[in-house]
C-alpha cells in the first residue's frame, strides 16, 4: 500500500468549493451537527432538493471545507457538537462569505432569509492555526474548538465570552488582472530569489501547491522551475508563466472552476490555457489514474473533493493501522521466540538427571564412604530430582509458547491478506485491521485481564467475509482467529462444507451447503478461496482440504480457531483464479 499524503486546501481550492455550494446550499435549513473526531465537524443542511452534508476540518495537516455523501450517525453528544446544534437551531443559512485571499469562511445564519443574521459560524483553514468559531450577533465567541491562550499565542489569543477578531493580516499584495505584466516581473524580480520564493513573498494567496501549478503540469519540470531565480528564466519561460498566472486569476474572477486530477499535484481546480487534453494525459500520475472516477461530472465539484479527502485519509489510516500492527507482530514473535529458546534449553539441561544419578550411586559405591561423601552423594541426587520435576513444566511452557507463536503466525497470515486485499474497500480493509489488533490484544493477555475484558465489554458477534456462490449459496471466509472459530464451531450447520489450505496458515472457508445443493462450480470456488485467503496465496496451485463441518474438532489448549478434522480430501485449488473474481467485483454478498 503506498502512502500518500493529502494535498492541502489552499485558497483557490476554496473558492472552488464555496463557488459550488452556494448555487446549491443557499439559502438551507441547518438541521444536524455532530463531530466524529476531535478536530473534525460534519454539519447537514436541508435544502429544496434534499440533505447537503459538509465537513469542517480544523486538522493542522489537512484543514479543509468538503462536502461528502451522508454520513453515519456518530459523535452528536460531543460537547461542541452540542453547542452548534443548540446555537444554529431552527435557524438558516442565508450567506457563505470568504474576503480576499485570506482562507477564513463565515457561515450566516438568520431565522429567515432576507433577516439579520443572528449567529456566524466561522472557520480558519490556516495550518496549524485552524480554528472554527461559533458568534452570536454581537461577534462574540460562544463556542470554539481550540482555545488559544496568551502563552501560545501573543497575537491573537482567543477563547469562549472574546469579541472575534480577524487573523493577523496576509504578507505581500494582492494579485489584480489589471496588473500590467511588466509591473508584474518587476515586483517578482525585486530580489535575487527563486521563483518559488519571489511569488510568495510578493503576493497574498500563494501555496507551494499553487506555485507547482503555475510553474509547469509536469512535476519534474514545475519543481525545477520553481527552485530557478528570477534572474535566470528566459523570456519564453516569462511569457507562458504570466499566462499561467492570468488564466489562475481568470478563474478566480468567473468562478471558472474545474476539478481534475493530473498534473504536478494530486488534483487542481483551475485549467492553465497551455495545459491541452495530450499534456494533461501525458503528465497523469499515479494518484490521478486512482481517483480518475472522481472526475466524472454526474457529482458536483465540492462532493468529489471530499470523496478525494476521505479515501486518501482513509488509506493513511490504514497504512498506519499495518505498520503498527506490523511492528507489534515482530516484537511479540521475538519476544516469544526468545522465550520457547529459553524453555527449550532448560529442557535440554533435564537430560543431565542421569549422569547426576550415577554420579551418585557412584559415591555410594565407595567401599568406606565418610560423611562429606554421602553428603556429595544426596546434594546430586536432589539436583537430579529437581531436574525431573521440571520436566513437565517446562513441556507444558514449551508447549504455551509455541501455541502463542503458531497464533502469530496466522495473525501475520491475516494481515498479509489484508495488505494485499486491493478489491475490498479501504474501510472495510481498516476495521479488519483494527479487530485484528484488538483480538491479538485479547488473546495474548494474561487471563485475569481476558476474563476482566470479557466482564467490562458488551459482545458482538463477529463479522467475517460473506460472499454469494454461483448458485447463491453463502461462503463464509474467517479474517481473523475469532471469526475462524465462529464460522468452523459456532455457526457451522450439518451439511456445511470446511475448507483450508493443507499444512499452511490462513483462513478457514465454510460453504453453506446445508442452504442448498452445492454443485461444483461452488466447490470450485470455495477451495480457490481457502487457497487465496492463505499464505500460500503467491503459488499457482495449492492443496485444500475439504471436509464435512461435522467431523471438525476443537484441539484442546490450541490456539482459537486451531481445529482438527477426519475424513477429509484434499483438493488443488488457484488462489488466483479466486483473486481475479473478487477484483470483478461480482462476489461480496
Amino acid at each position: 500500500m503506498a502512502s500518500q499524503s493529502p494535498q492541502v486546501m489552499d485558497l483557490t481550492s476554496l473558492r472552488a468549493v464555496l463557488a459550488d455550494l452556494r448555487d446549491r446550499l443557499l439559502p438551507s435549513r441547518f438541521e444536524k451537527a455532530q463531530q466524529p473526531d476531535p478536530q473534525t465537524l460534519q454539519l447537514g443542511f436541508r435544502t429544496l432538493r434534499g440533505m447537503i452534508w459538509l465537513e469542517l476540518s480544523w486538522k493542522a495537516e489537512v484543514p479543509r471545507l468538503v462536502e461528502i455523501s451522508a454520513p453515519p450517525k456518530q459523535g452528536a453528544g460531543s460537547t461542541l457538537a452540542q453547542q452548534i446544534q443548540h446555537g444554529l437551531r431552527q435557524l438558516a443559512l442565508t450567506e457563505l462569505s470568504q474576503e480576499g485571499f485570506e482562507r477564513v469562511v463565515q457561515f450566516q445564519l438568520a431565522p429567515r432569509p432576507g433577516q439579520p443574521p443572528q449567529r456566524t459560524l466561522v472557520l480558519e483553514l490556516m495550518g496549524r492555526h485552524s480554528n472554527l468559531l461559533l458568534l452570536d450577533d454581537r461577534q462574540r465567541i460562544t463556542a470554539i474548538a481550540r482555545q488559544v491562550r496568551t502563552h501560545q499565542s501573543r497575537v491573537r489569543p482567543i477563547g469562549t465570552g472574546d469579541v472575534y477578531s480577524s487573523p493577523p493580516a496576509l504578507q505581500g499584495i494582492a494579485p489584480r488582472m489589471d496588473e500590467p505584466e511588466q509591473r508584474w516581473r518587476e515586483r517578482l524580480e525585486l530580489l535575487p530569489l527563486s521563483l518559488e520564493k519571489a511569488m510568495r513573498s510578493a503576493y497574498q494567496g500563494i501555496s507551494p501547491v499553487l506555485a507547482r501549478h503555475l510553474a509547469d503540469e509536469h512535476d519534474h519540470a514545475a519543481r525545477a522551475r520553481l527552485a530557478t531565480s528570477v534572474h535566470e528564466l528566459s523570456e519564453q519561460e516569462w511569457k507562458m508563466l504570466h499566462q499561467r498566472w492570468q488564466c489562475w486569476l481568470l478563474a478566480l474572477k468567473t468562478d471558472g472552476f474545474e476539478l481534475h486530477f493530473d498534473g504536478p499535484n494530486s488534483y487542481r481546480v483551475w485549467k492553465p490555457a497551455s495545459a491541452g487534453t495530450s499534456a494533461g494525459a501525458s503528465a497523469a500520475t499515479s494518484e490521478g489514474e486512482l481517483f480518475a472516477d472522481l472526475s466524472k461530472r454526474g457529482q458536483p465539484l465540492s462532493l468529489r473533493l471530499g470523496e478525494y479527502y476521505a479515501t486518501v485519509l482513509q488509506r493513511q489510516e490504514l497504512n498506519r493501522a499495518t505498520q503498527d500492527l506490523q511492528k507489534q507482530l515482530k516484537q511479540l514473535r521475538t519476544r516469544e521466540e526468545a522465550l520457547l529458546a529459553d524453555q527449550r534449553a532448560g529442557l535440554e539441561e533435564t537430560g543431565g538427571a542421569d549422569d547426576l544419578q550415577q554420579q551418585g550411586d557412584a559415591l555410594l559405591c565407595q567401599v568406606s564412604p565418610n560423611r562429606e561423601t554421602l553428603d556429595r552423594a544426596q546434594k546430586l541426587y536432589g539436583r537430579a530430582r529437581k531436574l525431573r520435576r521440571a520436566v513437565p513444566a517446562l513441556e507444558e511452557r514449551l508447549q504455551h509458547h509455541q501455541s502463542r507463536l503458531l497464533l502469530l503466525e496466522g495473525s501475520e497470515s491475516f494481515l498479509e491478506e489484508l495488505i494485499g486485499a486491493d478489491w475490498d474497500g479501504m474501510e472495510a480493509r481498516t476495521k479488519s485491521l483494527l479487530d485484528l489488533r484488538e483480538e491479538l490484544d485479547d488473546l495474548l493477555a494474561p487471563k485475569r485481564l481476558r476474563r476482566r475484558r470479557r466482564q467490562g465489554s458488551r459482545h458482538v458477534d463477529p463479522q467475517p467475509l460473506e460472499i454469494r456462490s454461483p448458485a447463491g449459496l453463502l461462503i463464509q471466509v474467517g479474517r481473523n482467529h475469532r471469526q475462524n472459530d465462529w464460522i468452523s464451531l459456532r455457526r457451522a450447520r450439518p451439511g456445511d462444507l470446511w475448507f483450508h489450505a493443507q499444512e499452511c496458515p490462513g483462513s478457514h472457508v465454510v460453504l453453506k451447503a446445508s442452504a442448498g445443493f452445492a454443485d461444483e462450480e461452488d466447490l470450485t470456488l470455495a477451495a480457490d478461496l481457502a487457497a487465496w485467503f492463505s499464505r500460500a496465496h503467491g503459488n499457482r496451485r495449492v492443496a485444500v482440504v475439504r471436509a464435512p463441518v461435522e467431523h471438525l474438532q476443537r484441539i484442546a489448549g490450541a490456539a482459537l480457531g486451531t481445529v482438527q478434522h477426519k475424513e477429509g480430501e484434499v483438493v488443488w485449488a488457484e488462489p488466483d483464479r479466486a483473486r481475479q473474481r473478487l477484483i470483478a467485483g461480482q462476489l461480496l454478498a
